[in-house]
């Protein structure tokens, strides 16, 4: 197979430096993105392969060698293999002797063995120096680099003690639940086999009690919704309000006129008007 190479230019070009070697074992796709990237540090890379004739994909400017060949042109030695192909590395004692054996190796299962990986490969290569890196990074993760849009955050400083947006995430969730629970009880008591098992005290206090009940519980989530960003400048966009906020108009006025007519001077009036009182009646 032909070998072909992707062609990218270093991070860091420096001819007058000697630059280091590092080589990796493994030209799969964790070897050759960490083989690219060392690439672009300005490393010299050499990778080891068992079948260096057949490797292919690797990035420009790399060299590939069998195993024993890769080993002697390094002091730092990356392992991009799985665990089941360690063994091939007790041949290589006398080679890796003194040398730093980077593991980047992650197991499938939580204590699928007896040790670590780390503890195995110091156990395959006695006199070499064992160390664990790279383990927490991604393929994709090195080939993308900062074009990975899940790794970009935004940079709030912020109280890391604060509770406010925590409250107000419960209680938007809280208010939603009750809100929609007495929805569905109004819908239920209108059906008609419902609505004609219960007498009319029931029947009042279920759609007149619980449904301005209802009606508060879910404009206060809306409300909750909307926090801080009612008056914000940059939520008026053409100068039109948003549509939660054009949705609370209704209950809103609602709400307000059954509170004016609860207050006492105006409820006696209308219960007086109710019972058929009359101001000008010439039986009053």
């Amino acid at each position: 197979m032909e070998k072909t190479c992707t062609d990218e230019l270093p991070l860091t070009m420096n001819s007058s430096e000697k630059q280091e070697t590092v080589c990796i074992f493994g030209t799969g796709d964790f070897g050759r993105s960490l083989g690219f990237k060392m690439l672009q540090c300005g490393y010299s890379v050499v990778f080891g392969s068992r079948n260096p004739q057949m490797s292919s994909l690797l990035p420009s400017g790399a060299e590939v060698l069998s195993y024993p060949e890769a080993a002697t042109k390094s002091d730092i030695i990356i392992l991009t293999i799985h665990r089941e192909h360690y063994d091939f590395l007790t041949e290589l004692n006398e080679v890796l002797n003194g040398k730093i054996l980077v593991d980047v190796s992650n197991n499938l299962k939580v204590n699928q063995y007896p040790e670590s990986n780390a503890e195995y490969l110091a156990q395959l290569v006695p006199g070499a120096h064992v160390v664990k890196a790279f383990n927490t990074i991604s393929a994709w993760a090195l080939q993308s680099g900062a074009l990975d849009a899940s790794r970009q955050t935004l940079l709030k400083k912020e109280d890391p003690f604060s509770t406010s947006s925590a409250w107000l995430s419960d209680s938007y969730v809280t208010l939603g639940i009750l809100g929609f629970f007495l929805f569905v009880l109004l819908g239920i008591t209108s059906l008609p086999s419902v609505s004609n098992m219960v007498n009319w005290r029931e029947f009042r206090f279920v759609q007149s009690k619980l449904g301005y009940l209802t009606l508060i519980l879910c404009t206060a989530h809306t409300l909750v919704y909307g926090g801080k960003r009612f008056l914000s400048p940059s939520i008026l966009r053409w100068y039109l309000p948003s549509a939660y906020i054009l949705a609370l108009i209704i209950p809103c006025t609602v709400l307000v006129i059954k509170f004016i007519l609860i207050m006492p001077c105006i409820d006696k009036t209308l219960t007086r008007i109710r019972q058929g009182w009359e101001r000008n009646s010439k039986y009053s």
